[in-house]
């Protein structure tokens, strides 16, 4: 199977995890998109969405789905992450994003340094211009860090002077993790 089909099963495993009745919070990426492209063969069995990015709000929008913003919906729905987790070993195999306010960018990629990592500023495809996050942050991939302790990381880089969020999710991780593989979709749950 190649990297697409095995986002797409994924994503329809997923849809069996959506309860009828609820609003569903949908991440971004490119496994979130063919989550949202099932969701929308079931959209009248939600309430709505709410969505992580304004590429996101768009894509759902476009399939008719409802998008709640946060504040409407904040004390009935709560949020996930986990479209697009790779299993590894151990953490640090892929690089870390950490949303930066601009301005606090360079204190930011020295404090990541370190914390062992090589912090990277994420540009624009074809660019050298920096890609901006709907929030209006910039994105610092960290590499090269070996992530023992996914909880006081997380907790130490949100406690950054500038950081804006980080792509780790150990303080409330997942109750389910669906995985592509080529003999089809792995559910691991904890």
């Amino acid at each position: 199977m190649t990297q697409d089909e095995l986002k797409q099963a994924v994503a329809r495993a997923a849809i069996d995890y959506v309860v009828d009745g609820e609003i569903i919070g949908v991440g971004t990426g490119s496994t979130a998109n063919f989550f949202i492209d099932e969701l929308a063969r079931i959209k009248d069995r939600i309430q709505g969405t709410v969505a992580s990015s304004e590429a996101t709000a768009a894509r759902l929008r476009g399939h008719g789905i409802p998008v709640f913003d946060l504040n409407e919906v904040e004390s009935r729905a709560g949020g996930h992450h986990g479209a697009g987790s790779k299993l590894v070993a151990t953490l640090g195999t892929f690089p870390l994003p950490v949303e930066v306010i601009p301005m606090a960018r360079a204190a930011v990629m020295r404090q990541l340094a370190a914390l062992g990592g090589q912090p990277r500023l994420r540009t624009r495809a074809g660019s050298d211009e920096p890609f901006i996050t709907d929030n209006g942050g910039e994105i610092v991939d960290v590499v090269g860090l070996q992530i023992a302790d996914p909880v006081a990381l997380e907790t130490r880089i949100n406690g950054i002077v500038g950081v804006i969020a980080v792509g780790l999710f150990a303080q409330r991780g997942a109750n389910v993790c669906l995985l592509g593989m080529a003999e089809g979709v792995k559910t691991l749950t904890f």
